[in-house]
């Protein structure tokens, strides 16, 4: 048996074509909020950078990925130990540096045969997340206020406050706190107690 095709009716093409046209449309839209959200949320809330140096193994490897809040410091306070991203002190358009929060703003920083002695005292920092025993004598350090003394967790091999110009980092060109790694091992960063 024969079938007979009818001929589409020229108000149903007009209709698919209105229906194609729409449901495009929407996607585009969809797609557009979902990138003004992601652009948002990575300018204004999430860091995310890569670790492109050693200076802060074993906790941060190499090639690491690591996030972060820009948040932290606008709703709270910097703290010792807090591992932060902030603008390359050496030259502010290239990679952001990731150093440890060691001294606060008026205290006195000095390194003694590698060890940390913050405001005089005898008892040395307990820094045991470091990656080996340090080395070298610096400071003392006054830190000013707004501003903060920071050292790489892989002290003899990184370019921190102890050998930049301005060994201070002030406030204002921290970027945010960093929260956690996410590549090659994921970890998430506590303070220690």
């Amino acid at each position: 048996m024969e079938t007979q095709a009818f001929p589409l009716d020229p108000w149903e093409i007009k209709m698919n074509k209105k229906h194609i046209f729409k449901e495009i449309a929407k996607f585009c839209a969809q797609v557009a909020v979902m990138f003004a959200v992601v652009f948002v949320l990575t300018r204004c809330v999430i860091i995310h950078a890569q670790v492109i140096s050693p200076s802060m193994e074993d906790t941060l490897p190499t090639w690491s990925w690591v996030v972060g809040s820009r948040l932290s410091y606008v709703i709270g306070e910097p703290h010792r130990f807090d591992i932060i991203l902030f603008e390359n002190p050496i030259n502010p358009s290239d990679h952001p540096f990731v150093k440890r929060i060691i001294g606060l703003p008026h205290e006195t920083v000095e390194i003694r045969d590698g060890l940390v002695f913050i405001d005089g005292s005898d008892i040395p920092l307990d820094d045991t997340f470091t990656k080996e025993p340090s080395f070298g004598n610096h400071g003392p350090f006054l830190v000013p206020a707004d501003s903060f003394f920071v050292l790489g967790d892989h002290r003899n091999n990184s370019a921190d406050s102890r050998n930049l110009a301005n060994p201070f980092i002030h406030r204002d060109v921290i970027i945010g706190r960093l929260h956690a790694t996410l590549l090659p091992r994921p970890a998430i960063f506590r303070r220690p107690s």
